[in-house]
């Protein structure tokens, strides 16, 4: 395993293991569930918004540790982002995702990128973001409690 390889191993382990923003926020905007069933992750997104932008967010739930470690970096990223940032953030990171290459705009997300070699484990990379979006969506649309989405309904395999 090269240098690069373990760094981003180490990242993602501990991520998983000490999850940044786990827990239910109280007072929240919009609280979505998202579900993998390919890996049984299940994930809960919770956004506090003020002023248009994502003043707090935080995730709950379970799943492997990608899934884990991808909510944890993506509740730090999408802190102080307008929605509009918020969304094109999500198409950038399903870009590096789907193998697209890395992307030096999403900063600490790009732990992430190897997970594109894992075929199996892009949907686990991907559910906090699949859930985000939705989450987004329902705050759009007046909503602070929307249906479960799956990751399996929005993304290729």
């Amino acid at each position: 395993m090269g240098f690069l390889e373990q760094v981003y191993r180490d990242a993602v382990l501990e991520h998983a293991r000490s999850p940044r923003n786990r827990g239910a926020l109280d007072p929240y905007s919009v609280r979505q569930e998202g579900v993998n069933p390919s890996c049984g992750d299940e994930l809960v997104v919770y956004l506090h918004v003020a002023d248009g932008r994502v003043d707090k967010a935080s995730f709950d739930g379970h799943g492997c540790a990608i899934s884990q470690a991808a909510a944890s970096l993506m509740t730090q990223a999408v802190r102080g982002l307008t929605l509009d940032e918020a969304t094109q953030l999500i198409t950038r990171f399903k870009a590096m995702i789907r193998g697209e290459g890395a992307d030096p705009s999403l900063g600490d997300l790009a732990v992430l990128e190897g997970v594109s070699k894992l075929h199996a484990r892009v949907k686990c990379a991907t559910l906090a973001f699949v859930t985000l979006d939705a989450a987004i969506d329902a705050y759009a649309a007046g909503t602070s409690e929307a249906a479960q989405v799956s990751v399996d309904e929005s993304e290729p395999g």
